[in-house]
């Protein structure tokens, strides 16, 4: 791997430090908001025309900016980094929370709509949580996007309103900005309720699994290691099955989904439309096979998938993150349920430190959920790759149970 296409592991980036700055310029808004620093400072012109909400509505908005330029800083100057990931959505939680609280203490707002936008981030964070742990990521959606817009307009608006107090209700048609804050308010809340059922129906699968029972009481979704293992061998070493065996796997996802009314798609990079082939093998597979991608080149997987340049340049095209975006495009351009990907090293060559032979990433995206896992194969070229599709379709059996 050469030198430029290494991860960048710094912290002290300009984008980590602008997120910081971010962090840190909230305690100055909520003093520029709550405090009475016009009388403090003598100036009288300020208080009497309301010139301190324009400027407290400023202040806030300059700083909501700064989340686009921390963004912009990390891809342009590659430098994604997991500190970045993990401290910009914070800042942009405690600046939100910061703001509606004042509000509230302002009585410009009551506390209600404040609980269920904070309520919201509490079960979401705790969903994202439990999907970290499971190896998990549960792709983002344009209703926390619109929820968060929302939130924003919503906050600036009732800064800005004529009064910090809030009016009489019978008296409120004569503030229509009153009433334009409340209805974008009350929009920002709806999106907040449907982003968070929107995460929760993703996460249905991990919250509420199916798997089997074990001994201790605990849930499983996936087979023990040592089960895998033998189901690898009669799959693959037993000869009465061995020419069957692939073709039985496609057949059953097919017969599961037409079962449940799936559709599925494949996106493929060392097999080379081998999962595909099988599943288009079996009689019938049209009605649930939408389709499938071969993205052989980093190129490919760019312009037809939608991967990362960034994320390919910096990790290379065997990575747990390249298979996921490759499931997640796939999904979203094909209109399917469940997307299986695969990316790795089939051989003889191509082997980079910690990736050797045989490695390879599976992405799946069901249902907007995206997972993935790490294959390390045996066996020459012919093996490796088909042993990576035996795996694509026993993943695709799984997340159609799950569905």
């Amino acid at each position: 791997m050469t030198k430029d296409s290494r991860p960048y592991r710094g912290i002290w980036t300009p984008a980590n430090i602008v997120t910081l700055v971010r962090i840190c310029l909230v305690p100055l808004f909520v003093v520029v908001l709550v405090s009475p620093w016009p009388e403090w400072l003598s100036i009288h012109d300020i208080v009497n025309n309301h010139i301190k909400a324009l400027i407290a509505a400023a202040v806030f908005v300059v700083i909501s900016c700064t989340d686009w330029l921390d963004g912009y800083l990390a891809r342009s100057r590659g430098e994604v980094t997991d500190f970045g990931k993990f401290i910009d959505p914070l800042a942009d939680k405690i600046l939100v929370a910061a703001a509606l609280i004042a509000l509230v203490e302002l009585g410009v707002i009551p506390s209600w709509p404040v609980l269920i936008i904070l309520t919201r981030e509490f079960i979401v964070s705790g969903i994202r949580m439990v999907a970290a742990s499971k190896g998990v990521v549960i792709a983002a959606s344009w209703y926390g996007k619109a929820k968060t817009v929302l939130q924003i307009v919503a906050i600036v608006m009732f800064i800005v309103k004529d009064s910090f107090v809030v009016p009489n209700p019978a008296h409120a048609i004569e503030n229509p900005l009153y009433i334009a804050s409340w209805v974008v308010m009350m929009a920002a809340l709806a999106m907040t309720v449907i982003s968070m059922l929107d995460y929760i129906a993703k996460a249905r699968p991990l919250l509420f699994p199916k798997g089997s029972v074990a001994s201790d009481g605990t849930v499983s979704n996936a087979p023990a290691a040592d089960a895998v293992g033998d189901d690898m061998h009669a799959v693959f070493n037993d000869d009465s099955r061995d020419d069957e065996s692939v073709p039985a796997l496609a057949r059953a996802v097919v017969e599961q989904a037409q079962e449940k009314g799936i559709k599925v798609a494949t996106a493929e990079s060392l097999t080379g439309g081998l999962i595909a082939a099988a599943l288009t093998s079996v009689p019938g597979s049209s009605s649930v096979m939408n389709g499938g991608c071969v993205t052989y080149v980093n190129e490919a997987k760019h312009a037809l998938l939608g991967v990362s340049e960034l994320l390919l340049a910096e990790r290379g095209a065997v990575d747990a993150e390249v298979a996921v975006e490759m499931a997640c495009g796939t999904a979203a351009r094909l209109d399917a349920d469940v997307a299986v990907s695969v990316t790795g090293i089939a051989g003889p060559g191509g082997a980079e430190p910690g990736k050797p032979v045989g490695t390879v990433f599976m992405g799946q995206c069901v249902r907007g959920v995206a997972s993935f896992e790490r294959l390390d194969l045996d066996g020459d070229r012919a093996e490796v790759r088909q042993k990576t599709v035996a795996c694509a379709l026993r993943a695709m059996q799984d997340a159609i149970e799950a569905c």
